[in-house]
């Protein structure tokens, strides 16, 4: 009965989603991606390919699972590798990835959809990164004996597996090869449910940004604004962050840069934010020709370099902790040892609880909490040091998943 309930609200979210492409641009990407998927998949994969297939929900996901997609790729050197993303904002960043053969939306969980995907794409093994349990792809898979497995996942009590109207949802699971999960609770949670297919494997993100530190993270650009002096990075700020920032920069004297990286890069909200600002400020789009060291605050109205920008950071201000669901990725700056400095909604993110918890983290919930914090990093070289030392020692400590789930995979 749910789960004839579940599939007439996907035919309906179909539908509505059809009717808002005509109005909003990203629904527009997410409607008219999916109309090509199937031609794409019939054009790219042969029958006698053969294939792994990875989905996740958006960048995230994707930057999450991307140590494990590379490992086995190296293991399955034969094996084409098909990315499917749920979200337009992963999809259209990374469509022309170079780690998968092909990158495709995955079309909406019908079993119509579901049954004529995996027949085009016939995989051998299949990894679900961190969540998004479609109950028709995972019955297909079931029906197919198809090795599945869920990497980096969590599992938290308010889920629908846990709800008593969830027993299709709960049945899905049993698509899954093996869960490889970030930790103890969700590990217990899959036990409830009478899975012990189940591993603690820890979050391969942390495999994912220790590996940053290998690569070149150079930006002359950015050296050139830097000029040797204290610089404070803002990544993925959403205009409650920029208020403070922006406050902070304008009533601060005190000799020190700021690189604005913020999470919409609107024309007409950039313009807003560089007009609020008092002091000597560039665009990355404007910055051809000019002598960026005579700036004080340089804003980054382009996507995709945040992480390199990271590597010239003395301080860290990760946005999205004043709004739902909260901060982004606090990982990247500590994996280049930045203390860091988020606002006070961290709690569905366990890496930010345990910065915070170690005191390597600083969550503010206000202008005097973000002031106070800000002057004594900047003043206070030691603690500053000491702080941003802890950050890249707790990534450090936590890597690891890919290998454990590689290693049981390779058994399996």
């Amino acid at each position: 009965m749910m789960f004839s309930l579940y599939n007439l609200m996907v035919q309906f979210a179909g539908f509505l989603l059809k009717i808002m492409a005509l109005f909003n641009p990203k629904m527009k990407l997410f409607v008219d991606g999916r109309k090509v998927v199937f031609p794409v998949l019939e054009q790219k994969i042969k029958p006698s390919d053969k294939t792994i297939w990875f989905h996740a929900a958006s960048l995230g996901e994707y930057e999450q699972g991307l140590p494990v997609i590379e490992k086995v790729k190296e293991q399955f050197p034969t094996h084409k590798i098909v990315v499917t993303f749920f979200s337009p904002s992963g999809y259209e960043v990374r469509k022309n990835n170079t780690v998968a053969d092909v990158t495709v939306y995955l079309p909406l969980d019908t079993k119509k959809n579901a049954q004529q995907f995996l027949q085009l794409v016939h995989p051998d093994l299949v990894f679900f990164i961190k969540y998004e349990y479609w109950p028709n792809y995972l019955f297909e898979l079931k029906k197919s004996n198809t090795k599945t497995y869920l990497v980096s996942g969590i599992l938290r009590p308010n889920q629908l597996f846990f709800k008593w109207y969830g027993a299709f949802y709960r049945d899905a699971l049993d698509a899954f090869t093996y869960f490889f999960v970030q930790n103890e609770t969700s590990k217990k949670l899959l036990q409830q449910l009478g899975k012990n297919n189940v591993a603690v494997s820890g979050d391969t993100r942390f495999d994912r940004v220790a590996t940053i530190l290998e690569k070149n993270n150079s930006l002359d650009f950015i050296s050139d604004f830097k000029d040797n002096k204290l610089t404070i990075v803002v990544g993925s700020s959403w205009p409650k962050d920029e208020d403070l920032i922006v406050n902070f920069i304008n009533s601060n004297t005190l000799n020190v840069k700021f690189i604005i990286a913020p999470h919409n890069i609107k024309e007409d909200q950039i313009q807003q934010l560089k007009n609020s600002i008092t002091k000597k400020t560039v665009l990355f789009s404007e910055k051809e020709g000019k002598q960026l060291a005579n700036f004080d605050v340089f804003i980054i109205d382009t996507i995709g370099i945040l992480t390199k920008i990271y590597s010239y950071a003395d301080i860290a201000y990760v946005g999205g902790g004043f709004g739902n669901p909260g901060v982004h990725n606090v990982l990247e700056p500590a994996t280049f040892g930045v203390p860091i400095l988020i606002g006070p909604n961290y709690s569905h993110f366990a890496e930010a609880i345990a910065l915070v918890n170690m005191e390597a983290c600083l969550a503010v919930s206000n202008q005097k909490e973000l002031n106070e914090a800000l002057e004594n990093l900047i003043r206070n070289d030691d603690i500053r040091n000491e702080k941003g030392h802890m950050c890249n020692t707790f990534v450090q400590m936590n890597k690891g998943a890919t290998t454990i789930i590689l290693k049981h995979i390779l058994n399996d």
